[in-house]
């Protein structure tokens, strides 16, 4: 997932770009796919918010023990695209420095906040007849991407600082900067500036001699006024104004105790049994009443293996009940957070919270969500139904032969562990093999030249350069053919490892008894941040992106490198395609730079590119045996790509659960046991019972950051996303002539134009199902979106 910049936190109501056109969908329409975290072999990823070793100067000698992982991990060599030498130009632009202070954090955001309410008075004062596009929306643009280009950076330390010092004043930063967010969105002195310019320029014919992107930023700044509700009385102002401040300081809660969330279960080495070796060795061992213990965390490499291989169907249930519970205590900030929502739809005048953030998004409304999911369940339960009359099965002669009793149920805990089963036993396929052929030493560095030569790029690693963390990656970004520094293209770092208890060196840490401040403190999934956008300044010159992909690859073991499994490989390709989306982004305002674009479009250039997976030579050429150094060999290729569409319709309705509970939460008029309704509609569209109600949605973080009455979008965008790749790509993935023209029509443009005028300039015509249809059931009449 691409984690949504600061300008429209701030904003709190998003800037997503309005759509011309409402998508239409023919009834031959199914689904597509998403994913929350983690998954199976074909799974997508978890792109949730979505999305640490301490090694404080305070512990002294100990440092140099407590930064250990990064010559633990296997050290990660990034391949050229030729053997051009290394660069020698200086980029045009110096990459920021990492060595701020809680205070410097507190302070600089405060002096940010103060200077662009000085701006903004400057605006605001302004007479009617002063009131231009050069006069209010430029200096607002610039003082927009000021503000971002300083926050961004120091709102980031709270996902990824070893120190909990840093965390906590980047996150009571944030508090600030979207409380002023709130009051700067609620401005009614600038807001009629910018109804004053945009009259003036229609009047004076100033209008016809704009930019398409000039012309854009009037549009979008305006109605950003609207849609916050400036039109309305004084006394509903102020109130919708304090509803907002309490709305962002819930959603920043929720997120920190997601992002501080550092819980484990507790297994003996028999409950785990089935689970692989070199998995278990990862946890953490310890002794309580003369019996050892595994420490599970609940990240991803950890908790997931359990779900798939544990054969003691209790130790499955504890492991996934523990995790649905994890973050119970975001129950109450998540009913706080939808109640504050339908206050605010009901003050702006929208039937429902849905109908409010779907209104500036490609589906248009709430109620072309729900068809559109509706749709959706109709096709997909059906196919559900027959699969888990097969997995039941399978698990009832497993019982019967391991005299285990059996009730007829299919639960929770029983799908990832029968799944996988399934496409053992029917494509005699193995996850834990398939692993072995996908060393991050190998992966990571193939993937990159894959996108290198694909988009015509060269990465360029920065060593001892300036960093929050001594595992991340720092590389400077050009143009493959780069002479001068007008190839510079921008910035990327990747924190592509776990730290804390998820580093391999937590357990011996812990025996030493010099753990007692340590903490869980790194985004826990994968997400990629836009920390800095590129843009034109005022003088002619270009200021450059920068993103950041944070990650919790999988850890070595002490019998085996870091390996990571298919989807993982799929997670890791996806969000390089964010990377490249904020990178090769090249437009005139910083708003509409990279991945600002529409919530349910974000996606899908990210969706297409995991196509390239699911390709034999793509797959040949990303693969390497850990011992062997061989690749993945036809036989098990042509078996990992027929398992993406196994048990399709398990998988899908799983994610369409997530989508209509996302739904529903933003359509309801009324308040609702939100644990109750969470458990209730799982099992009536997942197919999958629970033995009780246990608080999932205390841990959906889509709801609170970003994605809110938009998780259908994971879906929707896959429609373009196979559109896309069958259209243009399936010929020949890897042809760089076919990388240059995706670069010039879909991320050049970023949000500076509407989405489908993107999609037409790449497909040469409008985008339409059938290639999706097509893809996950065979050959079915499409129709145009």
């Amino acid at each position: 997932m691409t984690v949504p910049a600061t300008a429209a936190a701030r904003r709190l109501l998003p800037r997503t770009a309005r759509g011309r056109t409402v998508l239409g969908w023919g009834s031959a329409l199914a689904v597509g796919l998403a994913a929350l975290t983690g998954g199976d072999i074909r799974t997508v990823t978890q792109r949730s918010r979505w999305k640490h070793a301490v090694c404080r100067e305070s512990y002294g000698s100990l440092k140099s023990v407590l930064i250990a992982p990064r010559s633990f991990f296997s050290t990660i060599t990034f391949t050229k695209t030729s053997n051009q030498p290394p660069m020698s130009i200086t980029p045009p632009q110096p990459a920021p420095v990492w060595n701020h202070s809680a205070d410097d954090i507190l302070r600089l955001t405060k002096e940010t906040i103060a200077q662009d309410r000085e701006h903004l008075d400057k605006i605001g004062a302004l007479s009617a007849s002063d009131c231009n596009f050069n006069s209010v929306f430029v200096p607002l643009a610039s003082s927009e991407t000021s503000f971002d280009s300083i926050l961004e950076p120091l709102s980031f330390y709270q996902n990824v600082s070893p120190s909990k010092e840093l965390r906590d004043a980047s996150n009571e930063a944030e508090v600030l900067a979207r409380d002023y967010g709130v009051e700067q969105s609620m401005r009614l002195d600038v807001f009629q500036a910018k109804v004053n310019a945009e009259k003036n320029i229609k009047a004076s014919g100033e209008w016809e001699k704009l930019s398409a992107e000039d012309q854009r930023l009037v549009e979008k700044m305006v109605l950003d006024g609207t849609r916050a509700g400036l039109a309305l009385p004084d006394k509903e102002r102020t109130e919708l104004t304090a509803l907002k401040k309490e709305l962002s300081q819930a959603c920043l809660e929720f997120s920190k105790n997601f992002n501080e969330e550092n819980g484990v279960v507790s297994f003996t080495e028999e409950e785990l049994k089935g689970v692989p070796k070199d998995v278990i060795s990862g946890y953490k061992k310890r002794t309580e009443d003369s019996k050892e213990l595994y420490d599970v965390t609940f990240k991803t490499p950890d908790i997931f293996p359990i779900f798939k291989f544990a054969e003691n169907p209790e130790t499955r249930k504890r492991a996934q009940e523990a995790h649905e519970a994890r973050l119970a205590i975001n129950v109450p900030l998540l009913d706080k957070a939808l109640e504050l929502r339908r206050k605010i739809a009901k003050l702006l005048g929208y039937a429902t919270w849905a109908d409010y953030i779907t209104e500036v998004k490609m589906i248009k409304s709430a109620k072309g969500a729900n068809d559109f999911l509706d749709d959706l369940e109709s096709k997909l339960r059906p196919v559900g139904l027959k699969e888990r009359e097969i997995l039941l099965a399978m698990k009832e002669a497993e019982h019967k032969e391991k005299n285990i009793p059996f009730d007829g149920e299919f639960y929770l805990w029983d799908y990832r562990y029968y799944d996988r089963k399934y496409i053992e036993k029917t494509l005699d396929l193995d996850d834990s093999l398939v692993k072995e052929y996908f060393p991050v030493s190998v992966v990571v560095p193939t993937i990159l030249e894959i996108y290198q030569n694909l988009l015509g790029v060269r990465f360029e690693e920065i060593k001892d350069s300036s960093t929050w963390h001594t595992d991340v990656q720092h590389f400077a970004v050009w143009a493959k053919d780069a002479k001068d520094a007008s190839g510079f293209i921008g910035y990327c770092y990747l924190d592509l490892f776990p730290r804390g208890t998820s580093s391999p060196y937590f357990s011996v840490w812990y025996n030493f008894g010099i753990l007692n401040n340590f903490q869980e403190s790194k985004y826990s999934h994968a997400a990629v941040w836009p920390l800095l956008a590129g843009y034109d300044k005022a003088d002619g010159a270009r200021s450059y992106p920068l993103t950041a992909m944070v990650a919790n690859l999988a850890k070595p073991t002490p019998d085996k490198p870091a390996l990571m499994r298919h989807d993982d490989v799929v997670t890791f390709f996806h969000e390089m395609g964010h990377v490249f989306h904020g990178l090769l982004s090249k437009t005139k305002y910083s708003r509409f730079h990279g991945t600002s674009v529409a919530r349910d479009f974000v996606e899908a250039p990210s969706q297409m590119l995991e196509n390239w997976c699911w390709e034999p030579k793509v797959l040949e050429k990303m693969s390497s045996h850990y011992e062997t150094k061989k690749p993945l060999s036809s036989d098990l290729i042509e078996k990992i790509i027929k398992s993406r569409y196994v048990n399709v319709g398990l998988f899908y309705l799983r994610q369409l659960f997530f989508a209509k509970f996302d739904i529903k939460v933003h359509t309801d008029q009324e308040s609702d046991d939100y644990t109750s309704l969470w458990n209730s509609l799982r099992e009536k569209i997942s197919l999958v019972k629970a033995d009780k109600p246990a608080p999932g949605q205390a841990s959906f973080g889509h709801i609170t950051g970003g994605y809110d009455a938009g998780y259908y979008g994971y879906t929707y965008s896959l429609v373009f996303a196979a559109d896309m790749y069958a259209t243009v790509f399936k010929a020949d993935p890897l042809d760089p002539s076919r990388g240059a023209k995706y670069a010039q029509a879909i991320l050049r443009p970023g949000g500076s134009r509407e989405e489908l005028d993107s999609l037409k300039d790449f497909l040469g015509r409008p985008p339409n199902n059938e290639a999706f249809i097509k893809e996950l059931f065979g050959t079915v009449p499409g129709a145009n979106l």
